[in-house]
């Protein structure tokens, strides 16, 4: 991974006591000039209050964004102030900014119906405009992790035609993950020349390829946000083919992030990556996928180690996906263990020692013509999991 950050942006983050223990909780992404943006957000009914905000402003300012706010240890969601909160930052940021606000969107990820005092952020918005650095990247990826345990990031340099263009994302997530349109909180920055069209495009098919295939608890978010920024700051704009190019970096960048929550879910031990092709439709394919993804038994068997491929039919059967079981072969970490349905030979020990591993494949292949593909990432189920969130809110 190249150092090299994206020109034109400045980050910052301050303690303004929101979180219970003292750890930097306010966040500032700004960009100078005014980026091309696009986003893509929660579709669960109950929306957080920066969410709705976030929306309308994209909407009413065309695609123009100037600073992103992220608070963390609230989420301003389902409480009596919330869209006050939300303007009043938004307002208070934008004047600090000098921009309209409209260009700015707020963000926030914590605990939901606990009523959040705007005054803690607006109080410390000038140390937090005092304290922005092109080099703080990581201070801000840090600063927005809730029961997160590690930092997420990843970069891509492009060489085009014109020059170089640079991409940095940044994620955070752990629990509550089923990402319908978007992830717990991800923004992407980039210093090419990109209109706001073509940024909607992009950051759709990407993330449908990335968080839209992640999966931890099978829990949506009230806060889900992915916010895609193009600045132009390098001066160069890719042509029509270099955009492709330019799509693929950024749905890369978006698909190690993706793969980094997952790795980082709430008491897990494993990644698992799971691989579905021979399906009729990739839609179909999905269906499958994220079905063995989200089962709880297959989930807990990859946890103990445990090759029972039949929780893996089971929850391919009832995704919903139309396909000939009879067809089905199913692989765990390259070894075939399902043959056209049926149980295939293995020696149990071996790869139940296999399965100790912290990386692990399941692989579900449809023999025919089908053309659908799919591949999704989630992680073990262990008691862990139960004891970080039994006790979250307290």
């Amino acid at each position: 991974m190249s150092n090299e950050l994206p020109l034109g942006y400045h980050y910052s983050t301050v303690y303004a006591g929101i979180r219970k223990v003292q750890k930097d909780d306010l966040s500032l992404i700004f960009s100078e000039p005014a980026a091309n943006a696009a986003a893509v957000f929660t579709k669960n009914l109950v929306a957080a209050a920066p969410v709705v905000l976030s929306k309308a402003s994209l909407k009413s300012s065309k695609g123009k964004v100037r600073a992103l706010v992220i608070n963390a240890g609230n989420a301003n969601c389902a409480t009596r102030t919330g869209m006050k909160v939300a303007e009043t930052t938004a307002k208070a940021v934008a004047k600090l900014a000098k921009c309209a606000a409209n260009e700015v969107l707020p963000s926030s990820t914590g605990v939901i119906g606990v009523e959040l005092d705007v005054k803690k952020i607006t109080s410390s918005l000038p140390a937090l405009f005092a304290r922005m650095s092109p080099d703080r990247f990581g201070d801000v990826a840090r600063a927005i992790m809730t029961t997160d345990l590690v930092q997420k990031t990843a970069q891509a340099n492009l060489q085009l035609s014109k020059g170089k263009i640079r991409i940095a994302g940044m994620t955070k997530g752990s629990g509550m993950i089923q990402p319908n349109m978007a992830t717990t909180l991800g923004y992407v920055m980039t210093d090419a020349k990109i209109g706001a069209n073509d940024l909607k495009a992009i950051l759709a098919r990407a993330t449908e390829l990335s968080y839209n295939r992640l999966t931890v608890d099978g829990d949506t978010s009230t806060n889900d946000t992915v916010v895609l920024l193009a600045n132009g700051a390098s001066g160069v704009k890719p042509t029509g083919e270099e955009l492709k190019l330019v799509a693929e970096a950024i749905t890369g960048v978006m698909k190690n992030l993706a793969a980094q929550i997952a790795r980082d879910g709430e008491g897990a031990k494993k990644l698992v990556r799971v691989l579905v092709s021979g399906a009729k439709s990739e839609a179909d394919a999905n269906l499958i996928g994220r079905a063995i993804a989200n089962s709880p038994l297959v989930k807990t068997a990859v946890a103990g180690s445990d090759p029972n491929w039949g929780r893996i039919l089971c929850a391919a059967g009832y995704s919903g996906a139309k396909f000939d079981p009879a067809k089905v072969d199913i692989y765990l970490q390259g070894k075939r263990v399902c043959k056209a349905g049926l149980a295939a030979p293995f020696d149990e020990g071996k790869l139940k020692a296999k399965l100790d591993d912290k990386d692990v494949t399941i692989d579900l292949r449809i023999a025919g013509n089908g053309k659908g593909e799919a591949e999704f990432w989630t992680c073990d189920f262990t008691e862990g999991y139960i004891e970080i969130n039994g006790s979250y809110r307290t």
